[in-house]
């Protein structure tokens, strides 16, 4: 696959087919070459991630999702950010390597490869972190292979009807499932090192309310298609009312005491303990990240 160019573009898998390069836009909404809103040491991904100095995040804008509850809504909807190129986004991965960052953590980077690829080259002294809501083409994967060392996907749904619902996605339960495979093929079991993962897929689930069924086939196909310590797994529990899902029940709450510990006690029935777990306490605004142009302005 030729991920060289944002014509006729197909990166993602909306398959939208326009050319970004003449102005046009499709489902993610942002323009041929990347538009990143923050970079700098994030604190607040997991352990093996974050480490003791941080991971050298990069949030780009814009997202094949956008997802209805979103946290980070100021850049995937509202496409707040500052212009780059593949120039600037070398200098800006540097300087975050030269402070002491774990890793380079691209955050929901993939409308914008064919300018981050370049900057990853020469292959820089620490993992890549390719940070995404899971919703990807497996041809688009194919092409990263030896780019990326950590895969740090979502897995938000077992349910289809609430993978359209809420992602205007369909599809995400099959496309999901296609990826993160494609992403273990490339990396094979987890490797950690002095406590920071090094390679392999760390998989995300966020818990949503009144969706304990969605998380209990999550962690369900999670445990039944890869090896035992395999992959790393972190159930989440930061779910906040935010965006268009706020105005709409369930999901106009957080989640309940019950719904953690339902979802909780099948995750260790399903035996994966291998990864992390948020108290109910993470559902706070603390954890979500001003969109500021830190470390991209300077």
């Amino acid at each position: 696959m030729d991920l060289d160019t944002y014509s006729s573009c197909t990166l993602c898998p909306r398959m939208c087919g326009v050319d970004r390069t003449a102005g046009e836009r499709g489902f993610c909404g942002m323009p041929a070459h990347p538009v990143a809103a923050r970079a700098a040491a994030h604190y607040w991904e997991e352990p093996v991630i974050s480490g003791e100095r941080g991971s050298g995040a990069v949030f780009f804008s814009g997202c094949t999702l956008r997802c209805k509850f979103c946290q980070n809504y100021e850049i995937s909807t509202q496409k707040h950010g500052f212009a780059l190129d593949s120039a600037r986004l070398r200098e800006i991965f540097e300087r975050l390597v030269a402070e002491g960052c774990h890793n380079i953590n691209l955050v929901t980077p993939t409308h914008f490869l064919p300018d981050i690829l370049p900057a990853l080259e020469p292959k820089l002294p620490v993992p890549v972190v390719y940070n995404c809501g899971g919703y990807e083409r497996v041809e688009t994967l194919r092409a990263l292979e030896g780019k990326v060392d950590v895969w740090l996907p979502d897995m938000k749904y077992s349910d289809p009807a609430l993978a359209r619902a809420l992602s205007s996605a369909p599809d995400y339960v099959e496309v999901a499932k296609a990826a993160i495979l494609e992403m273990y093929r490339q990396t094979g079991p987890c490797v950690i090192e002095n406590g920071l993962l090094k390679r392999g897929v760390l998989i995300r689930h966020l818990i949503l309310p009144g969706q304990v069924d969605n998380s209990i086939g999550v962690l369900e196909w999670i445990a039944k298609t890869f090896p035992k310590n395999a992959v790393q797994f972190s159930l989440m529990s930061q779910y906040i009312p935010m965006g268009p899902a706020a105005k709409v029940s369930p999901f106009d709450r957080r989640i309940t005491q019950e719904e953690y510990d339902t979802v909780l006690s099948w995750l260790y029935f399903f035996g994966l303990e291998n990864g992390f777990i948020q108290g109910p306490e993470a559902a706070s605004l603390e954890y979500v990240p001003e969109f500021n142009g830190e470390g991209i302005m300077t």
